[in-house]
C-alpha cells in the first residue's frame, strides 16, 4: 500500500504547493484512490509533480462537505471523468463559518463544496455506512461518546435564515482493509477522533493499524486553558491504542507540539507531499 499526502497546510517535498486543505492518493492492491481533492486545482499540479497518473484513479471519497476538501473535484473530474466520487448525501448542505460579531456583515462565510460537483453523473450519494468492496468501507458515527472537538463550535449550517451548529452527519471516515490490517483515514474529524475510534471499535472490534486524519484542533489566537487541556486529554486517550497515528492539516503545528510531547513516536506529523509508509512492522513519514 501506498499512502502519499498531495496537499496540506504545511511545506513538505520541494515544489509541492501547500494550503489549507487536504488530499491524500492511496493505492492498495485494486485500487488506486484519493481522499479528498484539496482547496483548489493545487492538488492535481502537486500529484503531476509527484509523479502520479490521477487518470488512472478509480475512487475519491469526499471526507465531508466543506471546500478545503473538495475544491479539485471538478479539475479532477475533467482529467478523470470514469472515477466513482463517494459522499454522503448531506455533502451538499448549506455549511457556514461563524466569524464572529466583529466581523459584521462577513459574519457568517460559506464553507460548503460548488455544487456543481453534487450534479456529477459519477457521484454516488450514500447514507450512513457504505460497503465499497472487500478493500474499501465508509464508516459513520453514530453516536458521540465523547465531546465534539472545540473548534466545531463555529461550523454551522444555514436553515432558512438561522444558522445552526454542525453536527457532521455528512462526515464519513475510510476504513482500508489489506493483507490483515485496517487503515483508518479522515479527514478532519470533525465527529471527534475518540469518538471516531469508538465506532471503528463498535464496527470492526479492536483498534487500526494506524490512523491518518486531521484532529481539527487549529486556533489563530492563543489556546484558552480549557482548549489546552482538550488537546492533551485527547494525547491521552490516543495513547491507549496500540495504533500509530498520522496527523496534518487542521490539527495545527502548535496542537500537535502539544500532543506529540504526551504521544512521543506514536505521533507523526504528515507534510504536503510526504509519503507514508505502511509496508513493514515499521511505520514511518518519508520525502
Amino acid at each position: 500500500m501506498r499512502i502519499i499526502n498531495l496537499i496540506e497546510n504545511t511545506e513538505g517535498v520541494p515544489g509541492c504547493a501547500y494550503a489549507h486543505g487536504l488530499s491524500f492518493y492511496i493505492e492498495t492492491g485494486t485500487h488506486r484512490l484519493l481522499l479528498d481533492l484539496g482547496p483548489s486545482g493545487e492538488t492535481i499540479s502537486n500529484a503531476e509533480k509527484l509523479g502520479i497518473d490521477l487518470t488512472t484513479a478509480d475512487t475519491v471519497i469526499l471526507s465531508h462537505g466543506h471546500y478545503d476538501h473538495s475544491g479539485g473535484i471538478l479539475p479532477f473530474a475533467k482529467l478523470n471523468p470514469h472515477a466513482e466520487i463517494y459522499m454522503q448525501q448531506t455533502a451538499g448542505g448549506e455549511y457556514y463559518a461563524d466569524n464572529g460579531e466583529k466581523a459584521g456583515g462577513d459574519r457568517y462565510r460559506y464553507i460548503g463544496i460548488d455544487k456543481k460537483i453534487c450534479e456529477l453523473p459519477q457521484v454516488r450519494q450514500i447514507r450512513g455506512d457504505y460497503r465499497i468492496d472487500d478493500e474499501l468501507e465508509l464508516l459513520t458515527v453514530k453516536k458521540q461518546t465523547h465531546a465534539l472537538p472545540f473548534t466545531d463550535k463555529r461550523l454551522l449550517i444555514r436553515q432558512g435564515d438561522r444558522y445552526v451548529r454542525d453536527y457532521f452527519e455528512h462526515e464519513h471516515f475510510l476504513v482500508i482493509s489489506e493483507r490483515g490490517r485496517r487503515i483508518l483515514m479522515s479527514g478532519c474529524a470533525h465527529s471527534g477522533i475518540p469518538n471516531i475510534l469508538d465506532a471503528y471499535r463498535d464496527r470492526y472490534g479492536g483498534a487500526p493499524h494506524a490512523v491518518i486524519s486531521g484532529f481539527h484542533f487549529m486556533k489563530k489566537t492563543e489556546y484558552k486553558k480549557e482548549e489546552l487541556w482538550e488537546i492533551i486529554d485527547t494525547a491521552r486517550i490516543l495513547t491507549q491504542y496500540p495504533t500509530i497515528f498520522f496527523t496534518c492539516h487542521c490539527t495545527g503545528v502548535p496542537a500537535a507540539s502539544v500532543m506529540k510531547d504526551i504521544m512521543g513516536e506514536q505521533l507523526r506529523y504528515v507534510h504536503s507531499g510526504e509519503e507514508v509508509d505502511i509496508s513493514s512492522e515499521y511505520v514511518f513519514v518519508r520525502q
